[in-house]
């Protein structure tokens, strides 16, 4: 692929903003660094502190062809603090230039931290916007539980396609960000590539424009509030088909083409599962919902990415798309403020699960409750799996958060709590979770806090037993 000029900064002007980068910032320093990393308790060096993101508009050009990525990411943040630099994670690529409110920005790199001093000293309160122009070939980051996200590569003709996934960190091969879920964004992502290659995200799609190259060019626009992790890009040549649920919220399904004939039943259900949903969660949080369908084999998982879960080759069964579409309350609309909070994402997913089943003439919440507790994988094959191992509330580390417990444990947590308060106040309590959280990020302690109070009840024991219990309930 040619090198392109870059798509902000005038490429004549490229060798003077070198120059500059590596300049000395004169006058009295009025803030101080920002932190590098949050401190999370399982991925103490995601996110950064100092400032929150307001937007992300990232405008990338992808060729499939050579796998290479030219970009421009142009950041809107406010200053928590007085800031003489702060820093943005990203992993690989190479910084081609950095400005901060117009002016070029020294930057440099140490692993996957990307640290900016601007020409001046950032004021507490101050909006400001930092561009950052970047490329080459994006990382594949590796999890601790063994999966894959950052920037796959996907497999088909013309020249397969990839797609760009980030849970828990791996957003930050694909765009320089604050990748932590606590600090959610608006965004508007910009994806140029051949023609003859769909390009998909999040949100609503803008507009799809002939480049005049031989290039498409697609703008995604998501105007409620995402975590970085949750963002998703992907290119290939897809079948797209779009429509309505039956309360309106517009539906846009994206299917590689060897997955078409397998996805159709499970993705004929999507509008009414949206609907099911409603019903039981509230008023859905956003205005676009579908689906991804890669190449089967891209990923070893499905994800809930905002708006439109990706699914890894058709879905098998329906309760994939029923757990990944309950993730668009649980988990994207009500983000965790941190990684140990994870059970209230799979916890809350996993008993929408078990509720479909309910009412659909299937097993009963009680039922898959009772299986669980004894091991009955009649009912669940996953019930005779180590789901009681730790706590969901404190895995022992962040290969775990993805476990056992806290898919299912997480889910006997809030049946326990249904059992505890009758079903009236449980479903009262779900959907006021999903309300008075909507757009925002909650914590464990924000829960246990707010099912008390909201339901009336004392759930101590609940708490203590099956949420920080180290013993296996019983």
């Amino acid at each position: 692929m040619e090198l392109r000029a870059f798509s902000r900064l005038a490429a004549p002007a490229a060798a003077a903003l070198l120059a500059l980068t590596t300049a000395c910032t004169g006058g009295p320093v009025q803030g101080r660094p920002g932190a590098s990393g949050l401190r999370d308790p399982y991925f103490p060096k995601a996110g950064n502190g100092g400032y929150q993101v307001d937007h992300y508009a990232l405008d990338l050009d992808y060729d499939p062809a050579d796998g290479e990525l030219r970009a421009t990411a142009v950041i809107t943040a406010r200053a928590e603090q007085g800031l003489s630099s702060f820093n943005l994670d990203l992993s690989g690529l190479k910084v081609e230039g950095v400005s901060v409110q117009g002016e070029p920005a020294r930057h440099n790199r140490t692993g996957n931290e990307l640290t900016v001093r601007p020409a001046d000293d950032l004021k507490k309160g101050e909006v400001f916007r930092v561009e950052v122009d970047y490329g080459g070939k994006p990382l594949t980051i590796a999890d601790r539980d063994g999966a894959k996200e950052g920037w796959i590569p996907t497999e088909g003709r013309p020249p397969g396609g990839a797609v760009g996934v980030g849970e828990p960190v791996g957003s930050m091969a694909w765009f320089p960000g604050n990748h932590h879920p606590s600090d959610k964004a608006t965004y508007d992502i910009t994806l140029t590539v051949p023609h003859g290659y769909e390009a998909v995200s999040n949100g609503e799609l803008r507009s799809r424009t002939d480049t005049g190259d031989g290039r498409t060019e697609f703008a995604w626009h998501s105007p409620e509030p995402m975590a970085s992790y949750l963002a998703t890009a992907v290119v290939g040549p897809y079948k797209v088909t779009t429509g309505k649920t039956p309360s309106g919220v517009t539906v846009y399904n994206a299917v590689a083409p060897g997955e078409v004939a397998a996805s159709e039943g499970a993705l004929a259900r999507l509008p009414e599962v949206m609907e099911w949903a409603g019903g039981r969660f509230g008023p859905y949080p956003f205005t676009t919902t579908g689906a991804i369908v890669l190449p089967k084999g891209s990923l070893t998982y499905a994800l809930e990415t905002q708006t439109r879960p990706v699914f890894s080759g058709a879905p098998a069964e329906e309760d994939l798309v029923v757990h990944e579409l309950a993730h668009q309350w649980f988990g994207d609309s009500v983000s965790p403020k941190s990684w140990k909070d994870m059970w209230l994402n799979e916890g809350f997913a996993t008993y929408a699960e078990w509720l479909w089943s309910e009412d659909h003439g299937g097993h009963t919440a009680e039922e898959y409750f009772r299986a669980f507790l004894t091991g009955d994988t009649d009912v669940d094959e996953d019930a005779g799996s180590d789901w009681a191992g730790f706590p969901p509330a404190a895995p022992p580390g962040p290969e775990y958060i993805s476990g056992y417990p806290v898919y299912y444990r997480g889910a006997m947590v809030l049946h326990r709590i249904r059992q505890e308060v009758g079903d009236a106040e449980f479903f009262s309590l779900v959907r006021g979770w999903a309300a008075d959280h909507r757009h925002g990020n909650a914590s464990t302690a924000d829960f246990t806090a707010y099912a008390e109070e909201r339901t009336g009840h004392d759930l101590k024991e609940v708490w203590d037993v099956w949420l920080y219990g180290k013993d296996r309930p019983r």
